[in-house]
């Protein structure tokens, strides 16, 4: 990307996953808050946009104030749920509705190539649609689980 003939630099070292795309898919996410008992607690949350290096959050409460935090991620066309430990990189507040970035310090190799897979399928659609490609949806599709845009052919996923 250009500006001015200034070439800007992309600062994400990993494609981005949106999930508000259309409407909100239901993705389980709870992440853990210790209370002053020690006890935790899973505070709900909304998952916005999702990368191997973190996640963008949607919740209705202040997201705990800690060094670290307990994730685990369910999300369809994953076997199982995943834990991840991240931290708290920023919170934007407005009405109550709390946005907050989440940068991940320790996720399973794995689970992190499978979310790469994911994003990228997911923008490797957007730009065959784009471009009015035949075929735009494709079996393959790392991404069709969570996938809810209007070209998806479902019969490719029926097992």
């Amino acid at each position: 990307m250009t500006k001015k003939n200034k070439v800007i630099k992309e600062r994400r070292a990993h494609v981005r996953l949106p999930m508000l795309n259309g409407i909100l898919e239901p993705v389980e996410i709870e992440f853990f808050a210790e209370e002053a008992d020690g006890k935790t607690v899973p505070q709900p949350a909304i998952l916005a946009d999702l990368s191997a290096g973190g996640m963008r959050l949607i919740t209705f409460a202040l997201p705990p104030k800690s060094k670290e935090l307990n994730i685990v991620l369910q999300l369809a066309g994953m076997k199982n749920g995943f834990p991840v430990t991240g931290r708290i990189a920023w919170v934007k507040e407005k009405s109550g509705v709390y946005m907050t970035g989440i940068a991940f310090t320790s996720i399973n190799d794995a689970d992190k190539k499978t979310i790469n897979e994911m994003a990228e399928d997911f923008a490797d659609c957007d730009t065959r649609f784009q471009l009015k490609l035949p075929d735009v949806c494709s079996e393959t599709c790392k991404a069709s689980g969570l996938c809810n845009k209007p070209q998806k052919d479902d019969s490719l996923f029926k097992k």
